[in-house]
């Protein structure tokens, strides 16, 4: 099939396919007339590749992928380097997920402090002679 074919079926554009190929990922075969031609394998590269692009890899986080499929296996993710970008890259999304987590909390303590500082003005302003409530951002008195 051509390269225009593929990018279709694929669900990318020509151009996304011409860097994969410089990349090589993709091979980078032509016929007689100079044209790319590829078959169905090329296309089974290419939904690994967007796969694992969907859950979050890089491009070059893709090529053992690739590489494992090329060398005839039955999945890009059956050959022990493949499984240590898996390991890799679970490691990176824990260290991301405690980030998360701990920006969760500050958040969440930062909320609760402003809860009650509001409630505390809120008290005031029913107290006779207390504060009256402003809107901080210029709405007057609440």
């Amino acid at each position: 099939m051509r390269i225009g074919e593929l990018a279709a079926r694929a669900g990318t554009t020509t151009r996304t396919l011409r860097y994969y190929e410089s990349r090589g990922l993709l091979p980078a075969r032509r016929n007689g007339n100079g044209h790319r031609t590829y078959d169905e394998s090329d296309l089974r590269l290419l939904r690994q590749i967007r796969t694992l692009q969907d859950f979050g890899f890089g491009l070059e986080e893709t090529r053992p992928f690739v590489e494992c499929l090329r060398a005839g296996h039955p999945e890009g993710d059956s050959c022990p380097a493949s499984l240590q970008v898996y390991r890799r890259k679970l490691g990176e999304l824990d260290t991301l997920i405690a980030e998360l987590g701990a920006v969760r909390e500050q958040v969440g303590r930062q909320l609760a402090r402003a809860e009650a500082a509001r409630a505390a003005l809120a008290a005031d302003a029913a107290v006779p002679g207390g504060p009256v409530p402003e809107c901080e951002l210029g709405g007057g008195p609440r």
